[in-house]
């Protein structure tokens, strides 16, 4: 069997429990099947959808109030799976809709998959309290176990993890990169400001994205424009803690066009996030020419490529001290920089993409 025979006849479904495009998840699998259909065209995930009908389930994700488990409509599951025909199922996330893609697997003999991308456990540290962190932290646990030890492969997304996804029974792990949407890759590109004018953020408006950091920042930095783009639990409080300053924006969530041309308005993006597992709006930043400030602890530092054109914040009080390292470059070396990252970014695009495809094509044999 040739290769272009090998991609027909690989069939797989993705079970996930994120909303498309709505946080890292589920933009990672909206990207990755969108350029893998043209490979391999049969692929499809099974997710929640937008307009749902009255879910059975309905519980708040921890840091996100606005994200729930919903319970999967299991008549519009069995319907795309009995047309598609999977030999492969992988499983992304711990709740509903990823059981069912275990089950399914274990019922029907395919052979299963874990990616794991966030780790809930760490989060309800942050937002729950011990009672409610300790019954949360107990499913996430288990199912975790449960669909490690019983997968033929876990994906993961820095080596940081590996550690974990061992304790949890993982057998077997291979690190995967992250794809870019691909009008990212398409839109000309376009010079940032010769002068440090706009900073931005991006992304959810909680304790472990470290915000407050990038206001007092603003404070600092009062010739700066700060934009910080977003929705969630503390918006109320940032606005009120930013009110004296009039050089920070906050735009509610945009969509991922939108963000690209706010992107491109801006020198720099910021993420001086607690937690990260890998950073995709910092890579996509990148892949749009603009320098990135992210902690030293996400995930898209794992990965040499990328990392050397990042500046890293080696710890939260230095955030002041990074944007004054990128006020303090000259326009050619800042240039240099946005060009590196760009170039980093689009090559890592491209490995992974094919990454993806003789994974699933090895998989499905």
């Amino acid at each position: 069997m040739n290769k272009n025979e090998k991609k027909s006849t690989t069939s797989v479904a993705f079970f996930s429990d994120s909303l498309p495009e709505r946080n890292g998840t589920g933009a990672y699998y909206f990207d990755l099947l969108k350029s893998l259909k043209s490979e391999i065209p049969n692929i499809e995930i099974f997710q929640p959808l937008h307009n749902v009908r009255l879910n059975f389930l309905s519980i708040p994700m921890p840091g996100d109030p606005s994200q729930k488990l919903i319970t999967p409509n299991l008549f519009r599951i069995h319907k795309g799976l009995k047309k598609l025909k999977p030999k492969t199922i992988i499983s992304v996330t711990p709740g509903p809709f990823g059981l069912v893609g275990y089950l399914y697997a274990k019922k029907h003999k395919l052979k299963f998959i874990t990616a794991f991308h966030t780790n809930f456990e760490q989060l309800t540290k942050i937002y729950w309290n011990p009672l409610t962190r300790s019954f949360a932290n107990l499913y996430l646990r288990s199912i975790n176990k449960l669909l490690c030890q019983n997968s033929h492969l876990t994906l993961i997304h820095n080596s940081g993890l590996i550690q974990e996804m061992e304790s949890l029974g993982s057998k077997n792990h291979k690190i995967m990169g992250t794809p870019l949407p691909e009008f990212y890759l398409e839109k000309p590109l376009k010079a940032p400001p010769n002068t440090i004018k706009q900073i931005c953020f991006a992304g959810r408006l909680a304790a472990e994205k470290n915000i407050d950091l990038i206001i007092q920042a603003a404070a600092h930095f009062s010739q700066i424009k700060f934009v910080i783009i977003g929705e969630g639990p503390l918006r109320n409080k940032l606005k009120k803690q930013a009110s004296p300053l009039k050089n920070v924006q906050f735009m509610t969530w945009l969509n991922r066009e939108e963000l690209v041309n706010m992107v491109d308005l801006s020198n720099a993006l910021l993420l001086p996030s607690k937690i990260e597992t890998f950073g995709s709006v910092a890579f996509e930043a990148m892949a749009r020419g603009r320098p990135v400030i992210v902690s030293k602890n996400a995930g898209i530092n794992e990965w040499d490529t990328l990392s050397k054109c990042i500046l890293q914040l080696e710890n939260e009080g230095e955030l002041i001290n990074s944007i004054q390292k990128l006020i303090d470059m000259n326009p050619e070396e800042r240039t240099t920089l946005s060009n590196n990252a760009n170039s980093a970014a689009r090559e890592f695009h491209t490995n992974t993409i094919q990454q993806w495809i003789d994974l699933l094509i090895e998989e499905s044999v």
